[in-house]
């Protein structure tokens, strides 16, 4: 469940969840950091879209975070259609309960292609899209945070 319709702004996507790989169960425990060259994947699916009863895009996150990619974001849309055609939007007016939601991944190609397997089972009727990119800083903060 996210905000209601009135609570979210319109014209714009919402950060909703983002996690580092500090801790992370694949990479020894230390920070990973990415620069140069990298692959973006991007999830799209509906906000109801359940993998046992939680959310798919909490279910990928987890798992991105658990196999030592270097961080995930879940981004929620206002407005949006895809294979049914039918409009999901957030304006007041409209009740729809199934808004877009994006969640964005971005690591090195092979990391990101050998994360690919995990969506099978997770994302029905949704879209994966792969993007080419070149990441221009991820650098360590104080106290460990990345950004």
């Amino acid at each position: 469940m996210g905000d209601p319709p009135s609570a979210r702004a319109e014209g714009t996507m919402r950060d909703v969840t983002t996690m580092a790989t500090e801790g992370s169960d694949n990479d020894g425990g230390g920070e990973r950091l990415l620069s140069g060259a990298a692959l973006r994947m991007t999830v799209l699916l509906g906000e109801s879209d359940r993998w046992h009863h939680k959310p798919v895009y909490t279910e990928i996150v987890h798992r991105a975070q658990r196999a030592g990619l270097a961080g995930a974001s879940v981004f929620h849309g206002i407005e949006g259609f895809g294979s049914s055609s039918l409009i999901h939007t957030s304006r007041l007016l409209s009740l729809s309960e199934d808004l877009p939601v994006a969640v964005v991944v971005v690591d090195t190609e092979e990391r990101i292609r050998g994360f690919l397997p995990e969506l099978d089972e997770l994302v029905g009727a949704g879209l994966v899209v792969l993007d080419a990119c070149e990441v221009v800083r991820h650098t360590a903060q104080a106290g460990g945070a990345a950004t």
